[in-house]
């Protein structure tokens, strides 16, 4: 498919003489970055696919004359851990609105059901009440609950993984295997395999950051009003430069006083610096020529392919209506450490109608009459040695005009992409956001511009 150039309509006027800056991957971060750094620059936003936004992606839904518009990859967030999405959505006057978060567990085909609904959906399934490992269950959580935070200190120090943890502190099976790596594999979009290796210290950290470790208090969440792509295209009316879809860009080629893009027809396009908003290791096979370093940081992070579907099989809910949540982990004990996700839209969006899913690698496969659409994901999975080399990505910045953002500098999530996003676009752009927030880089390991800080030194 050939390049596809989109102009912005209206948009704002552009910018006087800057830089020409090419920007590679239209998520949050390259969107963030691009739309920042054309307040004062040459900006053009490259995008492999024929749609702009990344694991922003809205569908419209028909039925009966009804046009219903379903978040299929980015849903919800929170005004205490987002604070810069927060701040762009009120920068651009994006409608928002609550969103209803639960969480259930459907095993074996109900064998094992509850939700976190209120006290009549934990024990929606009756028998619970009477069962010995269901409260010892309860009386795990409670005890990781308090303890938890007492031990992240010594889980810095060790750097033991969440497994190694939950084992040498005597959790039981169903803790751990039908309750707390259910909700971190939904939270990080990967599986409870994947979970057991991410490093103790960081997840308690997150889990305190979220409020996931007090039962009465949590983060209130939102949704977008009319989807998340209403900020897409706010942000695209408001972007001073020039979106090219279908770009074709195969590699980047870089010089002393610049950096070129390589295209698929044999075009090259030259630029005075690239900004790579990929994920890591499409950024690293984009590199021509990367250093050793480059290759050891970006290749440190891996990721896994996530098929969603969206459908309308109650076959991917709990059995029991009274644990329906927003979203419910559904797995079976023979195939332990998969499992896949399903998200109730109806009740995290506030849509009316018929039922509406999005079941992540779902463990059961939707009927086929029921599904409405199906979209290939990847999410960053994070490991010792992934947190490790974040740590370090900033060096990296800059480095022979490229520079790199991408939610995977941090936790993987959208507020980790806006952060990375920005903070590139204003050392490189020299410019500021057009709001302050408190702690504003903090989910990301941010350092001085490189070259800057060898200014410095000599």
């Amino acid at each position: 498919m050939s390049p596809h150039l989109v102009n912005p309509d209206p948009g704002p006027t552009r910018p006087g003489p800057g830089q020409r800056i090419a920007v590679i991957g239209s998520g949050i971060a390259g969107l963030s970055a691009a739309w920042l750094l054309a307040k004062r620059h040459e900006v053009t936003l490259y995008e492999a696919e024929s749609r702009i936004g990344g694991h922003t992606n809205t569908v419209t839904v028909e039925d009966n004359g009804r046009s219903t518009a379903v978040d299929t990859g980015f849903i919800v967030f929170n005004e205490a851990n987002y604070p810069n999405l927060k701040a762009l959505f009120e920068h651009l006057s994006v409608p928002t609105q609550a969103a209803f978060m639960s969480f259930a567990v459907s095993m074996d085909n109900g064998a094992l059901e509850y939700s976190s609904h209120g006290i009549s959906a934990l024990f929606a399934q009756k028998r619970n009440y009477a069962s010995p490992k269901f409260w010892r269950m309860i009386g795990d959580l409670l005890r990781f609950q308090k303890q938890a935070p007492r031990d992240l200190a010594e889980l810095e120090r060790t750097g033991e993984t969440l497994d190694a943890y939950l084992t040498r502190s005597g959790y039981g099976p169903l803790f751990r295997d039908a309750h707390l790596l259910p909700q971190a594999a939904a939270i990080w979009s990967c599986t409870l395999n994947q979970m057991t290796d991410y490093p103790a210290a960081a997840f308690v950290k997150f889990y305190m950051n979220h409020n996931l470790l007090k039962y009465d208090v949590r983060p209130t969440w939102r949704t977008v009003t009319g989807g998340s792509r209403e900020y897409v295209d706010r942000l695209l009316t408001d972007f001073g430069g020039t979106v090219v879809t279908n770009a074709g860009v195969e590699s980047v080629v870089r010089g002393r006083d610049g950096a070129a893009l390589r295209f698929a027809d044999g075009r090259f396009e030259r630029f005075d610096a690239v900004v790579l908003a990929t994920h890591s290791d499409q950024a690293l096979a984009l590199l021509e020529a990367p250093s050793a370093e480059e290759r050891r940081l970006l290749g440190a992070i891996g990721y896994r392919p996530n098929r969603a579907v969206l459908h309308r099989d109650t076959r991917l809910m709990p059995k029991r209506r009274k644990a329906w949540a927003a979203w419910t982990h559904v797995g079976y004990s023979a195939r332990a450490g998969e499992g896949g996700v399903t998200y109730w839209m109806n009740e995290l969006q506030s849509l009316d109608g018929p039922p509406l899913f999005v079941s992540l690698n779902p463990a059961l496969e939707p009927a086929a009459d029921t599904i409405l659409g199906e979209w290939d994901y990847e999410h960053p999975v994070f490991n010792g040695a992934a947190l490790a080399a974040q740590k370090d990505l900033w060096s990296l910045q800059g480095q022979r005009n490229v520079w790199f953002c991408g939610a995977w500098f941090g936790s993987g999530f959208h507020e980790d992409g806006i952060q990375s996003g920005l903070a590139v676009a204003e050392q490189l752009g020299g410019l500021r956001r057009p709001w302050s927030v408190e702690n504003e880089s903090g989910r990301i390991h941010v350092g001085p511009h490189p070259a800057a800080a060898l200014e410095r030194a000599a």
